[in-house]
């Protein structure tokens, strides 16, 4: 029986899972199985697995294959089932495209978990390119109806060196005690991808949990540390859409106005700056957000 239980979403990951599985062998926590939920199977990435796990051997494995991509939320819920059920403490949701450089990650983090009764804690996470942060702890907006990372674009320094506790972080690297999933409930699938973790926090919050902020580890997110370009129809459409299921699914009275009318001001901002395709899309997921049913998660 593993202490932890690591979860990572596949989804044409073949050329981050080097340095992915490299990160991971050199931890000297060795009490965890990864769960490798893979949303774009094939004999390429089957066989690439493999060959990794015989080059930095890890403590042990399940590569579970989807028939279709179900999203990044029902995959995350696929690994928390198996470590759940596999007799785990703890699940530590984990992005593929990062690197971590200290050994010793998992290991405090687990630690100090245990040890503190922290339920959910997260490190300090840089821009793999760049080092400068990505993220140095969360909040939320209730007034606006979104979440933001501390830090995000800036370089490092003593203000984000302090340990704290936050009401926000994104999943891409998260430890969670098992038992919140037991009474916060799983991750809400009808989200497929963005705002799934904001959505699982917000409910955590509100159960009385918080993130905690760990500054003295630190991982490396391969995403890249430049704006601007044009939004792609995916992103408008699933931003778009999530957020407007978000403010409906969790908000109420007087916040739930003035989140909503926010939102909807900045989206008519948007629409009249795009394209006809983005302007289509717009369109369609303001009406899928408004006319989604909402999905109560159960919870213990």
């Amino acid at each position: 029986m593993s202490k932890v239980g690591l979860v990572t979403v596949l989804f044409n990951s073949d050329n981050v899972l080097e340095d992915f599985f490299k990160s991971l062998s050199l931890q000297t926590l060795k009490d965890y199985h990864l769960y490798l939920i893979d949303n774009t199977p094939n004999v390429t990435t089957t066989a690439l697995i493999e060959r990794l796990v015989q080059r930095f051997p890890i403590t042990g494995y399940s590569h579970i294959s989807n028939s279709q991509n179900l999203g990044v939320a029902k995959g995350n819920n696929q690994g928390i089932e198996h470590s759940i059920a596999s007799g785990c403490t703890h699940t530590l949701l984990l992005n593929n495209d990062i690197e971590f450089e200290q050994n010793f990650l998992f290991e405090k983090m687990y630690k100090y978990a245990t040890d503190h009764q922290e339920a959910i804690i997260v490190p300090k996470i840089y821009f793999y390119d760049t080092r400068k942060i990505w993220m140095a702890g969360g909040r939320f907006n209730k007034n606006r109806g979104v979440a933001y990372h501390v830090g995000l674009g800036d370089n490092d320094g003593p203000s984000y060196d302090k340990a704290k506790h936050f009401d926000y972080s994104p999943t891409c690297f998260m430890l969670i005690d098992n038992h919140v999933f037991k009474k916060v409930g799983m991750m809400d699938e009808r989200y497929f991808v963005y705002y799934d973790d904001t959505d699982f926090i917000y409910r955590a919050v509100q159960k009385g949990f918080m993130v905690f902020y760990m500054p003295s580890l630190e991982v490396l997110h391969k995403v890249s540390s430049s704006t601007g370009g044009k939004e792609s129809l995916f992103s408008i459409y699933y931003t778009t859409r999530n957020r407007i299921y978000f403010l409906r699914k969790n908000f109420k009275g007087l916040q739930k106005i003035i989140a909503m009318s926010f939102t909807l001001a900045t989206r008519a901002i948007r629409y009249l700056g795009y394209e006809r395709k983005q302007r289509s899309e717009m369109i369609r997921a303001l009406k899928d957000g408004f006319g989604m049913e909402l999905f109560r998660s159960k919870e213990g």
